[in-house]
């Protein structure tokens, strides 16, 4: 998708006023839109020493184990379950951060593991990533934080004043008008995650991988981002989002993927929250 939306917002009802009528000029990006394989896939953590003494000598920790997932493009999937289910592992799994010990993680049958080492750039360009631990740089502002993940993403040829209308344009789609020369400190929680929200999108990302984006988050800021997440998901981008948010899940009915104790123990095509079957 090509972020062609507006920083002025029209009259739209909601803090993200606007977002709606920025989204439907999103289109897909010519990156294209790949499939994503999980074949057999396990991924255990090794213990220390003292670790092992901590756990009666067990030597690792299971993160997930042996999943076998497939998410085609244009999917939205929500991956629930409790904590330490292995959500997190799943997510890093599948973008690259965390190599399986056992099986493939495959982009249109490319092996994801031999690609990282020589496309580190390309890969940060397919996926569009919000981590669970907050990861804005707190001495930079909004804008500059933007601009490094811009730089990434950088267009052939492509000016920094171009960049700098990209930073202001998605910072429009989030509802952040304005928020450029803020330091998150001077932010709530709530706007800090809009933002990482804007760094995911800004390089048209064809997959957003979400981790926890929604947690601590009132109701309302919860609904503006997920009104968001569904148009931008309508326009063809792969949502794939880890959560806890039950009663969002509920009422959107979308792919639901459970794990329990790092197995997938549900799959279910619009279900609710811990459907199995």
């Amino acid at each position: 998708m090509n972020i062609r939306a507006e920083s002025k917002s029209s009259a739209c009802p909601g803090r993200l006023a606007g977002t709606l009528t920025a989204c439907r000029s999103l289109t897909i990006g010519a990156q294209g839109m790949p499939t994503i394989t999980l074949d057999n896939v396990t991924k255990y953590y090794k213990y220390n020493r003292k670790q092992r003494k901590e756990h009666g000598g067990k030597r690792f920790e299971m993160g997930v184990q042996d999943i076998d997932l497939t998410i085609k493009q244009g999917d939205f999937v929500f991956v629930v379950g409790s904590s330490g289910a292995g959500k997190s592992t799943l997510l890093d799994l599948i973008t690259g951060r965390l190599r399986p010990d056992r099986g493939t993680v495959r982009l249109d049958q490319r092996d994801l593991s031999k690609l990282i080492p020589w496309s580190h750039n390309r890969m940060a360009i397919l996926f569009g990533k919000v981590q669970q631990e907050h990861s804005l740089i707190r001495k930079m502002t909004v804008a500059e934080n933007l601009m490094v993940a811009a730089q990434v993403g950088r267009r052939r040829f492509e000016s920094r004043e171009s960049m700098e209308q990209r930073v202001v344009k998605v910072l429009g789609l989030v509802g952040m008008q304005g928020a450029g020369l803020k330091h998150p400190v001077e932010m709530s929680v709530g706007e800090c995650r809009r933002v990482e929200l804007a760094r995911a999108l800004i390089n048209s990302p064809p997959i957003l991988v979400l981790d926890e984006i929604t947690a601590n988050l009132d109701d309302e800021n919860i609904w503006d981002i997920f009104q968001l997440l569904m148009e931008v998901n309508h326009r063809g981008t792969t949502v794939i989002m880890a959560t806890h948010a039950s009663r969002y899940v509920n009422i959107l009915r979308r792919r639901v993927v459970t794990l329990v104790d790092g197995r997938i123990f549900g799959d279910v095509r619009k279900g609710k929250y811990g459907d199995v079957v």
